[in-house]
């Protein structure tokens, strides 16, 4: 014979039922519900696999794989230009290079874009750059403070120590480190011996290793010190750390997965559990959404990234299909012309170097010290064709390039079809004109200097109607 359940009992397991469905919905909205501070730990020219937490055993980065201890490290996160200035602006505006404007190094952004600090302003927000700058104009990048560097080398570790101790708002804190990029100490304690072989250039081993090396030890030396000095006034428990380089060291200036993929760890207390992974496809331009919408700002239109918040939370789900990366030799040492741009999905990158030696005849046209120019460049680079495809997967360093494979047809198309209407959103110039020539704020292509030799016929032959029209 069955027990009879009285209605009174079943009302109260229904309430109880009920008060535990709304308090799991709470505490839901509580893991977002308060306004986070926010630090950004940014490193300058540091290979990916040059820290212990991605593979390289032989060089100090505890500070680093602590926080991979305590967090969320990734192993899938792009940018989408391997060079200082360009890298920075699409963490500080959400958009990538050329839509922002700063699509060469030493370039800044366009004066009419809302960045980082406009942005964040307007959720009460205090925005503070401390350490190198690197992107400009000052009306976009318009910090509450900015604590430069000391002795135009080091952290200012004494204006953050004391920024943390008094601070009484949120804040987003922007330490930008100007180490490991060069110079390098010529004292250092690593030997050539102790430089850990690359699995993308195994027997190649720089004079400038052991320099590297001490600079990623020092840095380490001011991560630590930082790391301190928030525990010390209280606001481990109530900051997203986020700690990143801003591209690698080895593939600089070029579209390779030693200069695009980068480090990036996270660490927020009672929101990320410790040493948890993720292999979402991630890019600098979605950094900028993720902050906003943690800190319950309204995220832009008009912006490239998308918010990877919930991935910090713990979804698996996958944010980005494609990422993109473009690359220019010009504005830089031994500066030509020869723009690249890349698109990679889950497993296939597309990469088109824009005036290879095999397609710069057709980029010719009627002003004949830009032809030259061009010619130039592409005979400097003679064995990069004009296609590259790589299968990530089964080739992680691109080390076998599958243009003219007929099996991968299908992927070529596919990912052509995907870059070039990327290209179109972004109003890329180079699809219009190949050889197109920026104005130089550093290294113009038609001026001798001791990184770049031009023949006396050529020198101080471009003249400013011979220049894309940008917006500086």
């Amino acid at each position: 014979m069955r027990p009879k359940i009285s209605i009174y009992f079943i009302a109260f397991l229904s309430g109880v039922l009920l008060t535990s469905l709304l308090a799991n919905e709470d505490d839901l909205n509580n893991d977002i519900s308060e306004k986070p501070n926010i630090i950004f730990y940014l490193a300058d020219d540091q290979d990916k696999l040059d820290y212990g937490s991605y593979g390289n055993p032989n060089v100090e980065t505890s500070n680093v794989d602590l926080l991979v201890s305590q967090g969320l490290k990734f192993d899938n996160f792009y940018t989408g230009q391997a060079i200082c200035a360009p890298s920075r602006s699409q963490i500080f505006t959400g958009m990538y290079p050329v839509k922002n404007g700063c699509l060469a190094n030493h370039i800044g952004v366009k004066p009419d874009i809302k960045s980082i600090t406009s942005l964040l302003k307007k959720s009460g927000y205090e925005v503070v750059l401390a350490g190198k700058s690197h992107v400009k104009p000052n009306k976009v990048f318009n910090w509450t403070h900015y604590f430069p560097k000391v002795n135009n080398r080091y952290l200012p570790l004494e204006k953050i120590d004391d920024y943390l101790k008094n601070v009484n708002k949120p804040f987003c804190l922007i330490i930008a480190s100007d180490f490991p990029h060069g110079p390098y100490p010529k004292t250092t304690n690593y030997s050539k011996q102790d430089i850990y072989k690359l699995p993308y250039d195994p027997g190649y081993v720089g004079n400038h290793k052991p320099g590297y090396y001490q600079n990623i030890q020092d840095d380490n030396d001011q991560l630590g010190e930082v790391l301190q000095m928030v525990d010390r006034h209280g606001h481990k428990d109530n900051s997203m750390f986020f700690y990143a380089s801003d591209h690698g060291l080895s593939g600089k200036w070029g579209l390779s997965e030693q200069g695009l993929q980068v480090p990036f760890v996270v660490r927020w207390p009672g929101k990320i559990k410790s040493n948890m992974k993720s292999n979402t496809l991630l890019t600098l331009v979605d950094v900028l959404p993720t902050l906003l919408e943690a800190a319950k700002t309204d995220i832009p239109n008009s912006i490239d990234g998308k918010s990877f918040l919930k991935t910090l939370l713990g979804s698996n789900e996958q944010i980005n299909e494609y990422v993109f990366g473009v690359a220019t030799k010009q504005n830089i040492r031994e500066c030509k012309i020869f723009p690249s741009r890349m698109v990679r999905g889950k497993r296939f990158k597309l990469i088109r170097n824009f005036n290879s030696i095999e397609v710069v005849d057709s980029n010719l046209g009627e002003n004949p010290v830009v032809n030259e120019f061009a010619k130039i460049a592409a005979e400097s680079f003679p064995n990069i064709p004009y296609e590259e495809l790589y299968d990530l997967k089964k080739d992680p360093y691109q080390k076998n390039n599958l243009i003219n494979n007929s099996d991968y047809t299908q992927h070529r198309n596919r990912l052509s079809d995907v870059l070039e209407k990327w290209m179109k959103n972004q109003n890329d110039f180079v699809l219009d004109n190949p050889i197109s020539v920026i104005k130089p704020t550093l290294h113009p292509l038609d001026k001798n200097s001791k990184w770049n030799k031009v023949s006396e016929e050529l020198t101080g032959k471009l003249k400013e109607e011979d220049y894309v029209k940008l917006h500086y």
